[in-house]
This record gives structure tokens, C-alpha cells and sequence, in this order.
């Protein structure tokens, strides 16, 4: 019996308490946003039930990248995060800015096949990589700030040479021993499915259509689509608007 009340006393504190928070959490949404932490609270506690999950899974994966991953990293930057990869290899040679959010399924991998030479792989602030992006880099990759690159993009600066048909080591692990590079400008977008091979710039404020193969160069202020890419709009500033491109200048931008 006493057991059964001390139990009915301490739901019933628990449930006061519980209801003590929830008034408390209800003020604090009502008053004036004048400090930062409050701003921050209300809106949490205005936003829906699984967008509070995504706040909170995304602050411990945060936690995560300050703790761990910027002591392994060359530099992982302040506000940065990835999301479960699924393989990293060689951190030490990857460079991650601010604020930059990596989705999960990420294969980040930096290979030193040479010894006259080390990976750089960059990745500027503020730059998103949605799920399954595969990114390898075993001279040089620059991705710039604001760059958006959606799922189920691959990104290499390797070439894996077939030439010699009696090699015995597969062609999968063959490495052709050269200084390539990609390179992303600031601001660019990257579509669904995209796959950009070896020497390739990218220009600044890019799109790239979804599913393109991006075997060339790509100027500033154009989109770019197709298998391989051709550039079928660009950017005027005199009119302000995006026009799109003839086939006869769109041989002259890609010569």
C-alpha cells in the first residue's frame, strides 16, 4: 500500500513537473525575441515534431565534428557536420569549411599513391553535399563556398589506365600517376546524379544539369547539361536574364 501511494506521489510529481516545463516552454514562445537564446527556443518550439528531430539530430552529429573530426581532418571547419559516412579515408589530407553540411552515405577518400605527392581535397563554407556523394581525390579537388551538390553525385580527379591488357592488377586498382585536379567554383550547383571526371574547372555560379557527365571546362554563369555537358544557357548582365545558347557559340565556349 505504501509502496503503491509513494509511487502514485511520484507520478503525480512527475506529472507537475512535466506540466510546469511545457508552461514554461509556452512562455518563453510567447515573449519578445529580444536575445538570441530565446529566439533560438521559440523557434524550436514552434517548429513540428520532426523537424525538432532533425534540430537535435543535427546538433549531436555538430557535437560530433567539433569533438572528433577536427582533430582528424586537416581543418573541419566551426558548424560542420557529417551525417554517418560511409567511408573516409585519410582525413588528414581533407580540408572542411564552416558551416558546411555533409549527408549521410558520403565516401570521402583521399589516396596517397605517390610519394612525391600528397591528396588535397577541399571543401569551402557553407557548401551542401546530399546523400550517397562519392568523392575521390588523389592530387587535387576544390570545391568552393556556397556549392550545392546533390545525392548521387561522384566526383574524381582519378583515372584508372586499361591500356595494358596484361596487367594483373585490375583496373579498379590501377591509379594513373598524374597532376589532375576538379575544381567547383563558389556557388555552383550540382544536379541529381552527376558524375565529373578528371580536369575539369567548374566556374563560378555553374548549374549542372541532373545526370550530366562533366568531362570539360564549364565558364562562369552557365548551365551546363547532358552526357557529355554542353552548355545550353548563360548568364546576361546586361539584360539580367539567362538566355539560352545556339550550337555554333556552344562549340566556340567548349573549344
Amino acid at each position: 500500500m505504501l509502496l503503491a501511494l509513494g509511487a502514485l506521489g511520484n507520478g503525480t510529481a512527475q506529472s507537475e513537473a512535466e506540466a510546469g516545463l511545457r508552461d514554461s516552454l509556452k512562455k518563453i514562445a510567447s515573449m519578445p525575441a529580444s536575445k538570441p537564446v530565446l529566439i533560438k527556443l521559440r523557434d524550436f518550439w514552434q517548429q513540428s515534431f520532426f523537424d525538432k528531430l532533425n534540430r537535435l539530430s543535427n546538433f549531436y552529429y555538430k557535437q560530433k565534428g567539433a569533438l572528433l573530426y577536427r582533430w582528424i581532418f586537416r581543418r573541419f571547419g566551426k558548424g560542420s557536420y557529417i551525417r554517418k559516412p560511409l567511408l573516409i579515408t585519410s582525413p588528414k589530407f581533407v580540408s572542411i569549411g564552416d558551416a558546411v553540411s555533409i549527408r549521410d552515405g558520403v565516401r570521402l577518400e583521399a589516396i596517397q599513391d605517390s610519394k612525391v605527392r600528397d591528396p588535397n581535397l577541399s571543401i569551402g563554407n557553407n557548401t551542401n553535399i546530399e546523400q550517397n556523394v562519392h568523392i575521390i581525390c588523389h592530387s587535387r579537388i576544390q570545391i568552393g563556398n556556397n556549392v550545392s551538390i546533390t545525392g548521387n553525385c561522384s566526383i574524381v580527379d582519378v583515372t584508372h589506365p586499361y591500356s595494358d591488357v596484361h596487367d594483373p592488377t585490375k583496373i579498379g586498382a590501377r591509379i594513373q600517376n598524374d597532376e589532375s585536379y576538379v575544381e567547383i567554383g563558389d556557388g555552383s550547383f550540382i544536379g541529381y546524379g552527376t558524375v565529373i571526371l578528371p580536369n575539369v574547372r567548374i566556374g563560378t555560379y555553374a548549374i549542372i544539369g541532373a545526370n550530366s557527365v562533366v568531362v570539360g571546362d564549364i565558364p562562369d554563369y552557365t548551365v551546363a547539361a547532358g552526357a557529355p555537358a554542353r552548355i545550353i544557357k548563360r548568364f546576361n548582365p546586361e539584360s539580367g536574364s539567362w538566355i539560352k545558347v545556339c550550337s555554333e557559340i556552344v562549340e566556340k565556349i567548349n573549344e
